[in-house]
């Protein structure tokens, strides 16, 4: 099993930024990606930032704006969020994911709310 819990979001201004953490505890052996997925009111989850091998893949509407990090040695993943518009308020859910047993992770969720 895998936990992860996620910290730093909150309220910001359009145009500011704000980082997001999630620490991750548990059997991480075999974890092949992390990264952060979004959903806000009335609309699906989606993916924002993946990383995996050392690879990286973002979602077009952030791309040059968000940057996300793994730090293996403490089991944390950080995603960056520079440039913040009103449209990446979301509840941000930190994502892990193990291939070979084809099992996913999620945490509980940080609310990020970018005003105008």
């Amino acid at each position: 099993q895998v936990q992860l819990v996620e910290s730093g979001g909150g309220l910001v201004q359009a145009g500011g930024s704000l980082r997001l953490s999630c620490a991750a505890s548990g059997t991480m052996f075999g974890i092949n990606a992390m990264g952060w997925y979004r959903q806000a009111p009335g609309k699906q989850r989606e993916l924002v930032a993946l990383i995996f091998g050392g690879g990286t893949s973002y979602a077009d509407s952030v791309k040059g704006r968000f940057t996300i990090s793994r730090d293996s040695t403490k089991n944390t993943v950080d995603l960056q969020m520079n440039s913040l518009r009103p449209e990446d308020t979301a509840v941000y859910y930190c994502y892990a994911k193990r291939f070979s047993q084809n099992m996913e992770y999620w945490g509980k969720g940080t609310l990020v709310t970018v005003s105008s």
